[in-house]
């Protein structure tokens, strides 16, 4: 019960605490949680931290996004992607991106592998799993406005990705 001249704790500490959780949030909001990334993926991460902080002793972030779990080969368990569009730094606009895109990360089966590009998914066709990725033009013969995508389906035996430049007629 409110009463006047008598402070009421428990109010006040729940809006100091709700205080404190909206500033947490609003600082955290935007950065990426790279708790539990694989060796190989921190490894691009503190390359891309290095890089940034070599020049101009940038500020180097990863934002929100940037990490994404998915299943790229259809055996129903997440593997990791780290994307590079989500790389941030205070130095350069550009550091990590430019015409032909983004570098990405696929890491399954524990190989990695990285693929330029200007925007990737995933979608099942029949019984594979296939990663369509648009690219530079120049991939298709063209310059970087010329439209140009690639898709690629992952080879467990072979551990690689497969893929092919179609014959059209």
């Amino acid at each position: 019960m409110w009463s006047v001249g008598k402070p009421n704790v428990k109010a006040r500490r729940a809006v100091f605490l709700a205080a404190v959780g909206a500033a947490f949030l609003a600082v955290s909001a935007n950065a990426q949680d790279l708790s539990g990334l694989p060796a190989q993926l921190l490894e691009k991460v503190e390359a891309a931290r290095q890089a940034c902080s070599d020049l101009d002793n940038g500020q180097f972030a990863v934002e929100f996004g940037a990490v994404h779990r998915v299943d790229l080969d259809g055996d129903l368990y997440s593997d990791w992607v780290l994307d590079e569009a989500g790389f941030d730094c205070s130095a350069a606009a550009s550091l990590y991106c430019g015409t032909g895109g983004c570098m990405s990360h696929f890491l399954l089966e524990d190989e990695l592998h990285s693929l330029l590009n200007q925007g990737w998914d995933m979608v099942d066709l029949r019984s594979n799993r296939v990663l369509l990725a648009y690219v530079h033009g120049s991939q298709c013969g063209g310059t970087n406005p010329t439209p140009c995508a690639t898709a690629s389906t992952w080879d467990t035996e072979e551990k690689r990705w497969r893929t092919t430049d179609a014959e059209w007629e």
